[in-house]
C-alpha cells in the first residue's frame, strides 16, 4: 500500500487571490490589509504570476509525479479555512481562507483526506469552521481533526483502498503549533481536535478512539500539528510521545507537520515518523527572513507500507519547489542541499537519505 502525505498546504491569502475564484482580499494583519500585497511580494522576488489559473496550476510538477507514484491514498495539512464567511477569530493576527469554489484545487490533486488540526482552521470562528465542513464534505474530501463537537473532532477519516484494507487517518495538535486551547472541541462546542498534553494518558485516549474504529489489516496514520515553525531541533517529548502512539495505541504513521521546512525522519518498530514535512504550497514566497532554511523546498512524502501488517517497505521523498505560487522540480543542487540536510537531521533518529537516480530521495533505516 502507497501513501502519500504532504506538509502544509496553504491555499488561503494570496494563493486564492490568483484562482478562478478569487474572494474578499482585505486581510487583517499588522503590515497588511490585502491579500494581494502577498502575489506583489512573489513578484517582486520571483517574476509575474498569471491570475485566474485553473485549479491544478498550484500543483504544476507535482501533478505528473503523482500520477507517477499512483497513491493509493493522499493526504494533506490544509492549513486554512475555507470559507466566505464569519470574523476574524479575536486577537489572532493572521486569518487564511481560501473561497469556498476554489475547493476544486484539492479534487485536482486527487486529495482523500485534509487534515485541519491546526492552528489556522478557526481563523474565521466558528461560522468559517462549519462552512469549511460543508464545503469539504460536499467535495468529497474527508475532513479529520475538527468537528462540529468533541466526538467527530476526533472521529478518523476511513478511505477504503483495493486491497481491501482502509487507511484511517486520526488527527489532533497541539499548543505549540500555535493552535489556541480555546479552540479545543467540547460536547456541543466545535472546535479542533485538540492535545492538552503529550503524556501516556493522552497516547492511551487516541488509543481508545484508534481501537473503537480500527479491524484488522487497517493502516493507521496518526496527523499531528505540533511545535514550532523554524528550527531543526526534535523535542525529546515529540519522540517519546510518537514512539508511544506506536506501542500503545497501534499507529503505523506518525506525519507530523507544523514546521516551515522539512524535519528529520525516525523508522521505530518497523513503523514511520515524520516529525515535520515542512510547507508544501504557500504564499509566502516573498516573504523575508529565514532563507536559511530553504521554505521554498518542500518534498511529497511517499511511504509504502505492508498493508498486513502496517511496518514500513519503503519511504521515497520526492523534492518540489515553490516558485511563482506553482510547485516545479527543483534544480540539482536545491535536490542536494534538501537530501544533505535531511541526512544530517535524520541520522540522528537512525535512518539516513540517498539520492536515487530518479531525482527523488530515498530514506534508509
Amino acid at each position: 500500500m502507497k501513501l502519500c502525505v504532504t506538509g502544509d498546504v496553504m491555499l488561503g491569502r494570496g494563493i486564492d487571490q490568483i484562482l478562478r475564484h478569487p474572494g474578499d482580499p482585505r486581510i487583517h494583519e499588522r503590515w497588511m490589509n490585502s491579500a494581494v500585497d502577498y502575489v506583489t511580494l512573489a513578484e517582486q522576488r520571483s517574476g509575474p504570476i498569471p491570475r485566474r489559473v485553473p485549479p491544478g496550476y498550484v500543483w504544476g510538477d507535482a501533478l505528473h509525479l503523482l500520477r507517477q507514484a499512483e497513491p493509493d491514498v493522499t493526504v494533506v495539512n490544509l492549513e486554512t479555512a475555507v470559507t466566505d464567511r464569519g470574523t476574524p477569530w479575536p486577537g489572532k493576527g493572521i486569518q487564511y481562507r481560501v473561497h469556498p469554489a476554489n475547493v476544486d484545487v484539492l479534487s485536482a490533486a486527487a486529495v482523500d483526506v485534509a487534515v485541519l488540526a491546526n492552528n489556522h482552521v478557526l481563523d474565521w470562528s466558528i461560522p468559517g469552521l462549519e462552512q469549511t465542513l460543508e464545503v469539504l464534505e460536499s467535495s468529497g474530501v474527508s475532513a479529520v481533526g475538527v468537528g462540529r463537537d468533541l466526538m467527530e473532532a476526533w472521529a478518523p477519516a476511513a478511505v477504503p483502498v483495493s486491497s481491501g484494507s482502509r487507511v484511517l487517518v486520526v488527527a489532533a495538535g497541539s499548543a505549540s503549533s500555535g493552535i489556541p486551547p480555546e479552540w479545543a472541541a467540547g460536547e456541543g462546542r466545535p472546535g479542533v481536535a485538540f492535545l492538552a498534553d503529550l503524556s501516556d494518558a493522552t497516547a492511551d485516549r487516541i488509543a481508545a478512539v484508534v481501537g473503537s474504529w480500527a479491524a484488522p489489516g487497517d493502516v493507521v496514520v496518526m496527523s499531528l500539528h505540533w511545535g514550532p515553525n523554524w528550527g531543526y531541533e526534535t523535542p525529546p517529548e515529540h519522540q517519546r510521545f510518537a514512539r508511544s502512539l506506536i506501542d500503545r495505541a497501534g499507529v503505523h504513521i506518525v506525519h507530523g507537520h507544523s514546521s516551515h521546512h522539512p524535519l528529520g525522519i525516525e523508522v521505530y518498530q518497523g513503523r514511520l515518523i515524520l516529525y515535520g514535512c515542512g510547507d508544501l504550497v504557500t504564499d509566502y514566497e516573498g516573504i523575508r527572513g529565514h532563507e536559511r532554511y530553504r521554505g521554498e523546498l518542500g518534498a511529497l512524502y511517499l511511504p509504502t507500507v505492508d498493508a498486513r501488517t502496517g511496518s514500513l517497505r519503503t519511504m521515497e521523498l520526492v523534492p518540489t519547489r515553490m516558485e511563482r505560487f506553482r510547485l516545479s522540480r527543483p534544480p540539482a543542487e536545491d535536490v542536494k542541499w534538501l537530501a544533505t540536510t535531511l541526512r544530517r537531521e535524520s541520522e540522528a533518529l537512525g535512518t539516513t537519505i540517498t539520492a536515487t537516480d530518479r531525482g527523488s530521495l530515498a530514506l534508509e533505516w
